[in-house]
């Protein structure tokens, strides 16, 4: 025996198999752990060579014996006992249903009443069937700190009696929202991690955009959704260029266009054709000006203005002091640092953003660039003071140095 095709069965399996579990057992613990019961019964079952004919449904079968076999155990919940006994006697779910199973999964696991970080822990669990050792590896906490959350999300749900179902009308709109979001936090995480020595956590992009690519099928004519996976799409597709071989960052104005992934670039570009004719929302908007960086030679040849004329349609569907540094930022590309500087300190005036790092390095590039030499080298000490991942910081340092030396 071997656990081989377990492992090549997992990924596809253990989303559609917790999510039906939830909506039979209604409690998450409940279903993860049969879940994992089937799944440990499959490595003592299948052999090395050859897998069920349907593996899916003989995890499903087995899972709901087990059910049975621990709510008997348990004296608790008789009620259950003739739906699940009913249960097995049945197909395995019609592809609708897998459907609306998942996305009830991932919609109870971004409920509002769950902070951020449970959700994002519950989705990185449940839906993407990360161990608590990875999600803990992620995250850089010890794995009985992230242990202890998981329970504390699930007794919440329990207590609470969140629901594991798909919401309607514009309640159904505002969580869709907050799945977004989620997932979108999940990517920024990797894509720019915020607490390690690393600029990139992989895995976590990896997860992201499996949860993009797996929303993008459940929903498969929503814009925001494929405007989300196109967005991620595309980003992603720059992620083995934005750091050298040292492990020094490397600007998008810098990089090696001829390594970025074409695959992910063609994937972000059939999502958001299946947009056309469609609402636009703000994950559509940041594809889009995403999709023009992806697609230029070089950045000289970029359609600066037009990424701008974007960002203005950005401010209006979703206004943020971000959306604001980041047209800034374009605007630096198009029409010079001039005209960017003024733009950055009104907002450093307006104080929504001084603790952002990210706001004190556009500044001390514009006034590098402007040869303001002094206030650069202030505009990134105060960049450093706000922490930053290990490339980040070293790429600050050196710019700091050589402003430093020119002073000299």
């Amino acid at each position: 025996m071997t656990q081989v095709p377990v492992a090549s069965v997992f990924a596809s399996e253990w989303t559609p198999l917790v999510a039906t579990l939830v909506r039979e057992l209604g409690d998450i613990s409940l279903a993860e752990d049969m879940a994992q019961e089937a799944f440990l019964s499959a490595t003592e079952h299948w052999s090395a060579d050859e897998l069920p004919d349907a593996p899916g449904a003989w995890l499903l079968t087995t899972a709901r014996r087990k059910a049975i076999d621990w709510i008997r155990r348990e004296r608790r919940h008789e009620e259950r006992l003739p739906l699940l006994r009913a249960a097995i006697a049945v197909p395995p779910p019609e592809q609708h249903d897998l459907v609306d199973d998942q996305l009830a999964l991932i919609f109870g696991c971004c409920h509002p009443a769950l902070d951020h970080e449970a959700q994002i822990a519950l989705t990185l669990r449940e839906v993407c069937g990360l161990s608590t050792t990875q999600i803990a590896r992620a995250f850089l906490v010890a794995e009985p700190t992230m242990a202890k959350r998981l329970v504390r999300a699930k007794n919440k749900i329990r207590t609470a009696g969140i629901p594991f179902s798909i919401p309607e009308g514009e309640q159904r709109t505002e969580r869709l929202d907050a799945v977004l979001r989620i997932v979108y936090l999940i990517f920024t995480e990797g894509h720019t991690a915020s607490d390690a020595a690393e600029l990139i956590r992989g895995d976590l992009c990896d997860e992201a955009r499996w949860l993009a690519d797996l929303l993008s099928r459940l929903l498969p004519t929503d814009p925001e959704v494929l405007g989300l996976g196109a967005l991620i799409a595309f980003t992603d597709a720059r992620r083995d260029t934005r750091l050298d071989a040292d492990g020094h960052l490397v600007l998008l104005e810098d990089q090696d266009r001829s390594r970025w992934d074409r695959q992910l670039i063609e994937r972000g570009l059939a999502l958001l054709r299946r947009t056309w004719g469609g609402p636009v929302g703000p994950y559509l908007l940041q594809a889009t000006i995403a999709a023009f960086h992806a697609t230029a030679p070089s950045s000289d040849a970029t359609d600066w203005g037009e990424i701008v004329r974007l960002y203005d349609a950005l401010a209006v569907v979703s206004p943020s002091p971000v959306v604001e540094l980041n047209r800034a930022v374009a605007i630096a590309m198009a029409q010079g640092p001039a005209e960017a500087l003024e733009l950055l300190d009104e907002l450093q005036r307006r104080g929504d953003l001084e603790d952002y790092r990210y706001l004190h390095a556009a500044r001390a590039d514009v006034l590098r660039r402007l040869g303001r030499d002094e206030e650069a080298r202030h505009a990134y000490r105060r960049a450093l003071e706000l922490g930053g991942s290990g490339p980040e910081r070293r790429f600050m340092e050196e710019r700091l140095a050589e402003l430093s030396a020119l002073a000299d």
